[in-house]
């Protein structure tokens, strides 16, 4: 059995051998929206060290949820961030 007489199609054989290994493909339902949450009540608060993301107070936390659910972004993940140390 050498390679060019016999093809090997194991890999093939099936739909889901095969979706298991095929390129990878993103989609809306992969992604989770980090927010970051404060204290306090109208907070938009830009973070530095991460441009583009910002502290939220929990009305505009709301608002910021809603505007991704428009989009398609259904899963969030929140970081609190209080005023004192632990």
């Amino acid at each position: 059995m050498t390679y060019p007489q016999t093809r090997l199609r194991r890999l093939r054989y099936n739909k889901n051998i095969r979706n298991l290994i095929s390129e990878n493909s993103l989609n809306v339902d992969d992604f989770i929206y980090p927010l970051f949450v404060c204290e306090g009540n109208s907070i938009l608060k830009e973070i530095d060290s991460l441009p583009g993301q910002f502290q939220l107070s929990i009305d505009q936390l709301i608002l910021k949820i809603e505007e991704a659910k428009k989009i398609g972004i259904n899963s969030f993940i929140l970081f609190p961030i209080s005023k004192s140390k632990d």
